[in-house]
Protein backbone atom coordinates (compact mmCIF):
# COMPACT_ATOMS: atom_id res chain seq x y z
CA UNK A 1 0.00 0.00 0.00
CA UNK A 2 1.55 3.36 -0.95
CA UNK A 3 0.73 6.57 1.43
CA UNK A 4 2.38 9.86 -0.29
CA UNK A 5 3.72 11.85 2.53
CA UNK A 6 3.95 15.52 2.78
CA UNK A 7 6.95 16.78 4.34
CA UNK A 8 7.50 20.49 5.72
CA UNK A 9 10.94 22.53 5.04
CA UNK A 10 11.99 21.93 8.55
CA UNK A 11 11.98 18.07 8.41
CA UNK A 12 13.28 17.79 4.83
CA UNK A 13 17.18 17.43 5.72
CA UNK A 14 16.36 14.43 8.02
CA UNK A 15 14.73 13.01 4.57
CA UNK A 16 17.35 14.00 2.03
CA UNK A 17 15.79 17.22 1.02
CA UNK A 18 12.89 14.99 0.14
CA UNK A 19 9.22 16.92 0.14
CA UNK A 20 7.30 14.21 -1.01
CA UNK A 21 7.75 10.00 0.20
CA UNK A 22 6.20 7.53 -0.41
CA UNK A 23 5.36 5.06 2.27
CA UNK A 24 3.81 2.30 3.53
CA UNK A 25 1.73 1.72 6.71
CA UNK A 26 -1.95 -0.34 7.31
CA UNK A 27 -2.65 3.49 9.60
CA UNK A 28 -0.73 6.63 10.76
CA UNK A 29 1.44 4.80 13.37
CA UNK A 30 2.67 2.32 11.08
CA UNK A 31 3.72 4.69 8.59
CA UNK A 32 5.48 6.61 11.09
CA UNK A 33 7.21 3.26 11.64
CA UNK A 34 7.95 2.83 8.26
CA UNK A 35 9.26 6.05 7.65
CA UNK A 36 11.30 5.80 10.69
CA UNK A 37 13.26 2.82 9.18
CA UNK A 38 13.76 4.85 6.01
CA UNK A 39 14.83 8.17 7.84
CA UNK A 40 16.56 7.68 11.17
CA UNK A 41 15.79 10.40 13.51
CA UNK A 42 12.60 11.30 12.10
CA UNK A 43 9.94 10.30 14.78
CA UNK A 44 11.69 11.31 17.72
CA UNK A 45 10.92 15.04 15.63
CA UNK A 46 7.57 14.07 14.94
CA UNK A 47 6.74 12.71 18.93
CA UNK A 48 8.01 13.00 22.03
CA UNK A 49 9.15 10.13 24.58
CA UNK A 50 5.98 9.12 25.19
CA UNK A 51 4.63 8.28 21.82
CA UNK A 52 2.34 11.46 21.53
CA UNK A 53 2.63 14.05 18.84
CA UNK A 54 4.46 16.77 19.36
CA UNK A 55 2.63 20.08 20.46
CA UNK A 56 4.16 21.98 17.42
CA UNK A 57 2.72 19.71 14.83
CA UNK A 58 -0.07 18.47 12.89
CA UNK A 59 -1.48 15.68 10.89
CA UNK A 60 -3.61 15.17 8.03
CA UNK A 61 -4.83 12.26 6.22
CA UNK A 62 -6.12 13.65 2.79
CA UNK A 63 -6.68 17.04 4.28
CA UNK A 64 -8.69 15.75 7.65
CA UNK A 65 -7.12 16.64 10.67
CA UNK A 66 -6.09 13.35 12.73
CA UNK A 67 -7.18 14.39 15.86
CA UNK A 68 -10.76 14.19 14.70
CA UNK A 69 -10.06 10.94 13.62
CA UNK A 70 -8.69 8.44 15.13
CA UNK A 71 -5.18 9.92 15.71
CA UNK A 72 -2.17 7.79 15.22
CA UNK A 73 -4.81 4.91 14.44
CA UNK A 74 -6.24 6.53 11.68
CA UNK A 75 -6.42 3.59 8.73
CA UNK A 76 -4.83 4.47 5.71
CA UNK A 77 -5.37 2.75 2.33
CA UNK A 78 -3.97 3.23 -0.83
CA UNK A 79 -3.37 6.28 -2.31
CA UNK A 80 -3.89 8.60 0.92
CA UNK A 81 -2.09 11.71 1.39
CA UNK A 82 -0.26 12.08 4.76
CA UNK A 83 0.57 15.89 5.69
CA UNK A 84 2.88 17.06 8.41
CA UNK A 85 2.45 20.44 9.04
CA UNK A 86 3.91 22.49 11.68
CA UNK A 87 1.89 24.66 13.34
CA UNK A 88 2.27 29.05 12.71
CA UNK A 89 1.59 31.75 15.72
CA UNK A 90 2.54 35.38 14.78
CA UNK A 91 0.97 38.09 16.76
Amino acid sequence: MAVKVLVPTVLQPLTGNQATLICNGNNVAELFDSLEESYPGIKSRLFDEKGQARRFLNFYVNSEDIRHLNGIDTPLKDGDEVSIVPAVAGG
